[in-house]
């Protein structure tokens, strides 16, 4: 499950590879698009990834000295940012190619350090960080609970619980699926060309996921609705880069623009362009939500 887990942010993936050669990796969110900036878009897709990691770590409200759990950190960036907030970060992640990046590109900063670790069972000690019951501020989750599953997402959230201290708080940023949305995410994907990509089965409706923490013990605070600005106008791009891949013409002005996509075959071309098909078709109805989800203080 790791590997196939890693496989989705390496190019193994084509999509993965199509998005790296515009900007991807530094950064693996799908980033957050206002009007005015979409035709930033064309400078490559960091920039707006970068905008998503700052409004969800804005939510933690953090202080200094607060010990924060970066929980699936990727590829470290955001847990670099606490620490760089005067926190003490611990970056984990279930994908030890992922830490092995963190750690070459941040761990010699202060106060950030970095384990491969399972949110959904934490161990009791990570990288010298005591993660025992009441032990952490902050927990951290930025679009990654998608790929944990059900009974992932409910362990994670106990777990979430477990480890912060009494009026603690965890922000969980993911991707989710509308309760009135008539058709299920498998009809929408039914040659699994979305899940297969990312790894995943199923999203969450906000009201699942607001039960869960309630069910877990937190107090949810705040259910922020990022579909527009994440979801939609990312899948406004999309729809933009697959007229593009899938014509002669499309191909060549993006080789022009990202040189570097000049390494994909007639294949890719074609494989990227289904993908990006199908990433348009969920787009449409997935949604994107912010939790915020506070540990009551007695």
């Amino acid at each position: 499950m790791v590997q196939n887990l890693a496989d989705a942010y390496n190019d193994t993936s084509i999509l993965f590879r199509f998005l790296r050669h515009l900007g991807w990796g530094d950064l693996v969110n799908i980033g957050y698009f206002t009007l005015p900036t979409l035709p930033a878009a064309l400078g490559g897709l960091a920039p707006f990834q970068r905008t998503l990691a700052r409004k969800s770590l804005a939510l933690l409200d953090t202080s200094p000295g607060h010990v924060v759990l970066d929980a699936a950190c990727g590829r470290g960036h955001t847990t670099a940012c606490l620490a760089d907030n005067a926190c003490q970060a611990l970056g984990v992640d279930i994908q030890p190619q992922q830490i092995e990046l963190a750690r070459e590109r941040f761990g010699n900063r202060p106060r950030v350090s970095f384990a491969v670790a399972d949110v959904t069972r934490l161990p009791e000690e990570a990288a010298g960080v005591n993660l025992t019951a009441g032990s952490i501020d902050r927990v951290h989750c930025l679009e990654a609970a998608f790929h944990f599953g059900p009974a992932g997402r409910r362990a994670f959230l106990a777990e979430s619980y477990r480890v912060l201290r009494p009026g603690g708080r965890l922000v969980l940023v993911d991707l989710t699926w509308p309760d009135t949305a008539p058709q299920t995410l498998a009809e929408l994907d039914p040659h699994r060309l979305v899940r297969d990509t990312w790894q995943f089965e199923d999203f969450d409706t906000p009201k699942t996921y607001v039960a869960y923490a309630t069910a877990a013990g937190f107090d949810v605070s705040a259910v922020l609705d990022w579909t527009r600005p994440v979801v939609h106008r990312s899948t406004q791009l999309l729809r933009l880069a697959s007229r593009l891949a899938s014509s002669r013409g499309g191909r060549r002005a993006l080789r022009l623009w990202w040189p570097g996509l000049a390494v994909l075959t007639h294949q890719d071309w074609q494989n990227l362009t289904a993908v990006l098909r199908a990433h348009q078709t969920l787009g449409r109805t997935a949604g994107y939500h912010a939790l915020v989800c506070d540990k009551p203080d007695h």
